[in-house]
């Protein structure tokens, strides 16, 4: 799969009693729908029993990519993953009894942001590819109906589907004290791309060329601070330099910041 051609899209269902749910999902997304061959068509997005799933039709493709809250890789960092400790949850501020309000405006699969809720922050989720949008609010109503610790996480996540630039010029909700970037790095070296589904969703989510752009939006909304994740040799966004940086293994952290967030 060529990572910057044009990718064909379309929605089927793993069972016909999925069928009626399906089409209505095409019909939101305005794409086409897809009952039998799969010949002519890049990329599915199939709904069934676990929920909604993009996956690729070329021969030896990565796994499915879905959004699960409830188990998996979320649900063993949510019991083991570090607390507060964890760099994301320094990054925006969580120490104490400090529990910002934080903005994702590049949500993308939800991850950092349901640590961030999981660790007590409401937390507002931005994402303007709708087949992404369309993945999140689905792993979002599966987490609200499991009950229990990761519905009540579910609670403090609100998804928006827009363009975040556009959103941020035009600001009507409660102003965030933090604002979360992470946005789509072109990798040149395949081997960089590590977590087999990261190939399909970049496929799909293509590289963020607006980020100066994103990066100016958030530090005219953010009360508090920008907090922007890179890879870890990747430059700063072009614009103002961060005052602060965290760094981890493979990723860090720039941080701009207007003032503490300690009270």
């Amino acid at each position: 799969m060529s990572e910057h051609a044009p990718l064909s899209l379309a929605v089927t269902w793993s069972d016909p009693q999925w069928q009626a749910s399906a089409e209505a999902l095409a019909e939101r997304l305005q794409l086409p729908v897809l009952a039998e061959s799969a010949a002519d068509v890049a990329l599915l997005l199939e709904l069934g029993a676990a929920g909604l799933a993009l996956r690729s039709t070329e021969a030896g493709a990565p796994g499915a990519v879905r959004v699960d809250f409830v188990g998996g890789a979320l649900a063993h960092r949510r019991q083991f993953g570090g607390g507060a400790g964890q760099m994301v949850a320094r990054a925006v501020g969580i120490r104490g009894s400090v529990r910002p309000s934080v903005l994702d405006a590049t949500a993308g699969l939800g991850r950092d942001a349901f640590v961030i809720a999981a660790l007590g922050c409401e937390v507002t989720l931005l994402e303007r590819k709708p087949v992404i949008a369309a993945l999140l609010e689905d792993g979002l109503q599966r987490a609200r109906a499991a009950g229990g610790e990761v519905a009540e996480i579910a609670a403090r996540m609100q998804l928006l589907h827009c363009d975040a630039i556009a959103a941020m010029g035009d600001w009507q909700l409660p102003t965030p004290q933090v604002i979360h970037l992470d946005p789509m790095f072109p990798h040149r070296d395949k081997s960089a791309l590590v977590k087999k589904e990261m190939r399909l969703f970049r496929a799909l989510a293509g590289d963020d060329d607006d980020a100066p752009r994103l990066l100016e939006a958030a530090l005219d909304v953010a009360t508090h601070r920008v907090v922007v994740k890179r890879p870890i040799k990747a430059p700063p966004i072009a614009g103002p330099a961060p005052q602060h940086t965290l760094e981890g293994k493979t990723s860090r952290y720039d941080m701009y910041v207007h003032r503490s967030l300690v009270r």
